[in-house]
C-alpha cells in the first residue's frame, strides 16, 4: 500500500485545472497500479479536490482530513460545499480535528497529520518559498522534506494562480 498526502494551491486559474487533474492522473497512476493508493487531503478548494477526485478515479482509497470542527460551516464556500461533501461521502476515513476554529493553527495540525500519514507527498506548488503565514503549500513542503518525505512537485506548463 502507498499512501500519498497532497498540498497544494487553492487558487488555480481555470484554464490550470484541466491541467493539474491531468498531471495529477499520470503521476497517481503508477501508485494505483497494484490497487493499493491511499490518497490523504483535506479536499480543500483546489488542488486537494482535484487530488482526491484522481485518487478515487483510479479506483484509491480516499482519508480526509478536516482541520477543525466548523470547517464545512465557516470555510467551505457556496461553489465548492457540493464536491467537499462529495467527497467526504466517498471517503473511507474521516478526520475532524479537535480544534474548534479554522485558522492558521488548525492548518498547521492538518499539514502534520497529512506528513505524518504519508509515504510521499504531492504537492500542486509554483514552487515559490513560504509567505511567512504558516501553513501553506510551501510550507508544507519544507516540513515534508525535513521529515525525509519524498516530494513530488506537480506545476504543468500552462499553470498559474489566479490574481
Amino acid at each position: 500500500m502507498t499512501t500519498i498526502a497532497v498540498t497544494g494551491h487553492m487558487d488555480l486559474t481555470d484554464a490550470s485545472i484541466p491541467l493539474v487533474r491531468i498531471a495529477l492522473d499520470e503521476l497517481l497512476a503508477q501508485y494505483a497500479a497494484d490497487g493499493q493508493l491511499v490518497g490523504v487531503s483535506c479536499i480543500a478548494e483546489g488542488a486537494d479536490s482535484l487530488f482526491a477526485e484522481a485518487v478515487l478515479s483510479l479506483g484509491g482509497k480516499l482519508t480526509v482530513v478536516v482541520p477543525s470542527q466548523d470547517y464545512r460551516q465557516d470555510k467551505v464556500g457556496p461553489d465548492h460545499a457540493e464536491r467537499f461533501d462529495r467527497l467526504v461521502g466517498a471517503a473511507e476515513q474521516v478526520l475532524v480535528l479537535p480544534r474548534e476554529t479554522a485558522d492558521r493553527q488548525a492548518y498547521e495540525a492538518a499539514n502534520a497529520v497529512l506528513v505524518e500519514r504519508a509515504d510521499r507527498l504531492v504537492a500542486v506548488w509554483n514552487g515559490e518559498p513560504p509567505t511567512g503565514k504558516r501553513g501553506g503549500t510551501a510550507d508544507t513542503v519544507v516540513e515534508a522534506r525535513s521529515a525525509g518525505l519524498p516530494v513530488d512537485v506537480v506545476w504543468p506548463r500552462g499553470a498559474a494562480r489566479k490574481g
